[in-house]
């Protein structure tokens, strides 16, 4: 052992030896930990992510489906039939997609449920191809609709199941981040003890590397979807680190696509109106809260057409979301329920001038959606609901609005229920209005 380290050469040697040996371990540990993660965060990429947006897209195309067939043996319009076909033709792919690996051991659940609804909806189609109105009714009030709630409630449960799997899956990775980043610098520290000054730069840089990956992973993990870990290079770090970066930017498209875009104007829908008024309940925001609808909107789509009322639908969403943007909070929210109903959430000294100012411009804007003959007499002869013949007006605006802060313990039914409460009223009364219940 004294001749072992009898001279100098040989002592730098045996520390040379034991400082590359150390160095190799470290580094060795770490791309094969580091190989393990890239698959990982691959694997979210590639399964997990893709698996949530046929989820998502699915359940799109469900709500569609439902609207679009509701107003198709409503108003029996053969137009509305090419749009549902196309829907279905969607649906089929989805319907493939989520049947092949990997995704079919994911949702075993929702195949079976699936083909059952294809296959009465196969039966409405035929009903609806030959006019059998009373048939078509038929099967979709017993088969179709029921299925179809229940596979959007197994598609919400489904999403939310995802969910929590990407974020499993995010937790995990940032756990053996941090295991690694443990380990590793626990053997360096071992070849630094031995005044390897190699050593220290290996050290650093892994280190370097592993800190920017555990903290890109805490970031995204944390809502910060366009965070970029701070590396350079061609190696496996920097490629770990551009898939974080692709990760991350998936995770905001997917952020940004979870809300319910409403299809006609690209406002968020129910599910979005709900989470806001939930989130500004929960965390005692006060706000004021306004429920917009169209009156005589049936009887100008009955006269003017299916088309034409899209058009209308669409200009007044834009027209909305002009003025809240222009003169609400930058925290607003603007939602469309659907048919002539949207929805603004903002502060509560905000409700009425907002009020006032949609009501003005909408008043501006209506009497371009008439004909020259229509806007001269102020109205137009049409058909009810009922089929009997009347003198309609030209349309308005009724806004119902409701304040949180007049409750003592707010909800978004109670807010529904007033709202409904606030409807009935307007409608019976004369001209563009809207009201504020003032009960504390």
């Amino acid at each position: 052992m004294r001749r072992l380290y009898s001279t100098v050469t040989k002592k730098v040697a045996i520390g040379y030896l034991v400082i590359v040996f150390f160095s190799l371990l470290a580094i060795g540990f770490a791309l094969f930990r580091l190989d393990q993660q890239t698959a990982q965060a691959q694997s979210l990429v590639s399964v997990d992510f893709r698996a949530f947006e046929l989820v998502r897209d699915l359940q799109q195309n469900l709500l569609a489906q439902d609207n679009i067939e509701k107003q198709l043996l409503i108003l029996r319009d053969p137009a509305l039939s090419e749009l549902r076909i196309n829907r279905n033709e969607a649906l089929s792919g989805f319907s493939h997609a989520l049947s092949q690996p990997p995704f079919a051991s994911l949702y075993p659940h929702l195949n079976g449920r699936l083909q059952e609804y294809r296959e009465f909806d196969d039966k409405l189609s035929d009903a609806l191809l030959w006019q059998d109105w009373e048939s078509a009714l038929a099967v979709s009030k017993e088969s179709t609709v029921p299925i179809r709630s229940h596979l959007l409630k197994l598609l919400a449960e489904t999403r939310q199941q995802q969910q929590l799997r990407i974020n499993e899956g995010l937790a995990d990775l940032s756990e053996k981040s941090d295991e690694a980043y443990r380990l590793t610098l626990s053997i360096a520290l071992v070849g630094i003890f031995l005044s390897a000054p190699v050593s220290i730069v290996v050290i650093a840089s892994i280190r370097r590397s592993v800190n920017a990956l555990k903290q890109a992973t805490v970031e995204i993990s944390g809502g910060s979807f366009d965070h970029q870990p701070d590396l350079s290079g061609n190696d496996e770090f920097v490629q770990l680190a551009s898939d974080f970066g692709r990760m991350g930017r998936k995770l905001r498209e997917l952020e940004q696509l979870r809300l319910d875009a409403n299809p006609l104007t690209r406002l968020p829908g129910n599910l979005a109106i709900d989470r806001e008024l939930d989130r500004r309940i929960g965390a005692r925001e006060p706000f004021s809260h306004l429920y917009i609808d169209l009156d005589n909107f049936k009887a100008y789509s009955d006269r003017y057409g299916y088309n034409a009322g899209s058009d209308v639908l669409a200009r007044v969403g834009e027209m909305i979301e002009r003025v809240v943007r222009r003169d609400g909070d930058p925290e607003d929210l603007i939602g469309h329920i659907g048919g002539d109903d949207y929805v603004v959430v903002t502060t509560p000294e905000l409700g009425e001038p907002l009020s006032q100012q949609l009501i003005e411009e909408f008043n501006e804007m209506v009497p371009s959606f008439y004909t020259e003959e229509d806007r001269a007499s102020g109205s137009f002869v049409g058909k009810d609901r009922f089929g009997i013949e009347r003198t309609f007006p030209l349309m308005t605006v009724s806004i119902a609005l409701i304040r949180s802060d007049h409750y003592d313990y707010p909800s978004r039914l109670a807010i529904s229920q007033d709202c409904a409460r606030l409807k009935e009223y307007l409608k019976e009364q004369q001209g563009s209005n809207y009201m504020l219940d003032r009960r504390k």
